[in-house]
């Protein structure tokens, strides 16, 4: 099992650059629309996934739970109306023992999450707040910005990208 500092998304790549280009699903890689946002630069970790739209009660719900090394990807429909998470949630992601959080949508509160330790990807930085109307679903297949993302597989973040696998990379 890899940790959180001993690999590179370049190194996956080159290593199962076979399995990328057969579309089978075992290298996965989001496209660089993400920008990095929390005070860890580089994490990996088993998924979990939520899926929610301009109402964040399940990613806080799952942020305020153990982590325990886990990645929350947060399908939130590339939305940048409201903000998915923010500096409070973000404080109890790291309190909690998650690794890291990739938004499909909007975050807020950059000096805080750059204070969290926790690796934060979102699409852009928004002030506004969400609403609390619609709850979401949890530990359910999401598609972000094109890539099936499952409960399960592997999630692996630094400088160069994001790539996901269906387990531990070797």
């Amino acid at each position: 099992m890899t940790s959180t500092t001993d690999f590179a998304t370049c190194d996956l790549c080159d290593a199962h650059k076979a399995a990328y280009a057969a579309g089978d699903g075992n290298l996965r890689v989001l496209p660089p629309v993400f920008h990095d946002y929390g005070g860890r630069r580089k994490f990996c970790g088993p998924v979990l996934t939520v899926k929610c739209f301009e109402d964040n009660s399940p990613v806080k719900a799952a942020l305020e739970s153990p982590g325990d090394g886990r990645v929350l990807v947060v399908d939130g429909g590339g939305s940048l109306r409201r903000a998915l998470i923010g500096g409070n949630i973000a404080a109890a992601a790291a309190k909690n023992g998650w690794a890291g959080v990739v938004i499909d949508g909007a975050a807020r509160d950059k000096a805080e999450l750059a204070a969290c330790d926790v690796g934060i990807r979102a699409l852009a930085l928004l002030p506004m707040p969400t609403d609390r109307k619609v709850p979401g679903q949890t530990g359910i297949a999401v598609l972000i910005q094109g890539v099936w993302v499952r409960p399960g597989d592997w999630l692996y973040a630094d400088e160069d990208g994001i790539v996901v696998t269906p387990a531990p990379a070797a």
